[in-house]
């Protein structure tokens, strides 16, 4: 029976400790069977592909094993861990180390691991080269000019620079609350303005009956002049028309002449000449008073 169930038999002691020590297990049951000599069983993940050095098979990324951890050593502080695991697919065991230094898994013996490191150079890139740059002794003339230049620098552009944002830092934080204030009045002032804005709006949509939704312009003279310029236009394009359909209707009257008509309607012919001259005399006076108006509306 292991010694982690919860199972106390009715003879058990408390005061002869926990029941792991009673029965003589422990609390990590079988897999501690090694932990004498230092190893514990662990479940271990490959963390890539291998080759398994005494059936020459394959094995996958992520396959796992009852691997037996072990500790070997230390890099620094870091503990360098031993994962000593059985194939699978023969009797042979294979080993992998971790690298803290390299942050990796290194295989140690039983397998290879699988190359798939990938080349720039073989697959139309660019080269990578160690970035780690060799130790150049420095000129200590180069390393004083530039410490020069730096000073220079420091003194002629930074400092004022830096001069600058504290006085401007000080005048925007020297008095908060004024501030608060201030910003807050002219809140509250462009709140009412457009309150009063929609208010008109909606009164205005409501006397015409258009939508709510609809979004009327904001009035400026720039509006205002334009409404203007195109209610002149259309007044004087509407004009226009109806002189035209007047002066068409006019010229539709047939010219009757005493010559050709009865002696019996020579009166109507000369009704009818009279009415067609005043309607001229009317249509002319009404042009020129549109021509005056227009020009008047144009003349800035």
């Amino acid at each position: 029976m292991q010694g982690f169930n919860k199972y106390y038999p009715p003879d058990y002691d408390p005061s002869q400790g926990s029941l792991n020590k009673v029965r003589g297990k422990h609390a990590l049951g079988d897999r501690a069977r090694k932990l004498d000599q230092g190893i514990l069983i662990t479940r271990f993940e490959l963390p890539f592909n291998i080759w398994c050095g005494t059936c020459n098979n394959h094995i996958g990324m992520g396959v796992r094993y009852n691997a037996e951890k072990k500790k070997i050593g230390a890099y620094y502080s870091t503990p360098i861990f031993s994962f000593r695991c059985k194939c699978h697919l023969c009797d042979g065991w294979f080993e992998i180390q971790t690298d803290p230094k390299n942050t990796r898994y290194v295989v140690v013996s039983g397998a290879r691991q699988k190359d798939e490191d990938w080349n720039p150079e073989d697959n139309g890139g660019f080269a990578i080269h160690d970035t780690e740059k060799e130790s150049v002794e420095i000129d200590p003339l180069a390393a004083l000019e530039k410490t020069t230049d730096a000073k220079r620098q420091m003194e002629t552009v930074a400092k004022p620079r830096i001069e600058s944002l504290q006085v401007v830092s000080e005048h925007y934080n020297s008095d908060p609350y004024s501030l608060s204030l201030k910003a807050r009045k002219k809140f509250r002032d462009e709140k009412k303005v457009e309150q009063q804005k929609r208010k008109a709006d909606d009164e205005l949509k409501g006397r015409y009956g258009l939508p709510t939704t609809l979004s009327l312009l904001r009035e400026d003279e720039k509006s205002v002049q334009e409404a203007k310029d195109l209610w002149s236009k259309a007044k004087v394009d509407h004009l226009g028309a109806k002189r035209r359909r007047t002066t068409i209707e006019v010229s539709s009257i047939p010219a009757t002449t005493s010559a050709r008509l009865p002696p019996s309607s020579s009166s109507k012919s000369s009704t009818l000449d009279s009415l067609r001259t005043q309607i001229l005399q009317n249509t002319a006076k009404k042009s020129a008073v549109t021509r005056s108006l227009h020009n008047s509306t144009l003349r800035p």
